[in-house]
């Protein structure tokens, strides 16, 4: 191992779902997660969007999928399919 692998450890991971493979080697992944409000408590559901590398065309829509942080790819693709979690019916 050199010591350029051992950094990569901390990067950040993220499961959504595959909302757009329109693009070549790349998906739109959407993340929902549940935040509460900070003044009243109540739980909110809030959704992220991020574009992913898919090199080989494998995502279609509604793919439940891993993606992982990057070095920038793209203007803004900063993240990478890792694997593909449940594939859409």
């Amino acid at each position: 191992m050199t010591e350029g692998d051992m950094n990569r450890g901390n990067r950040k991971a993220r499961v959504g779902v595959v909302s757009s493979d329109k693009m070549d080697k790349t998906v739109v992944v959407t993340v929902e997660s549940v935040v509460r409000h900070p003044l009243y408590g109540r739980r909110m559901r809030r959704s992220s969007s991020f574009k992913a590398h898919d090199e080989n065309n494998n995502c279609r829509i509604g793919d439940v999928v891993r993606i992982r942080e990057t070095r920038p790819l793209s203007r803004e693709k900063r993240w990478r399919v890792e694997e593909i979690i449940e594939k859409a019916r």
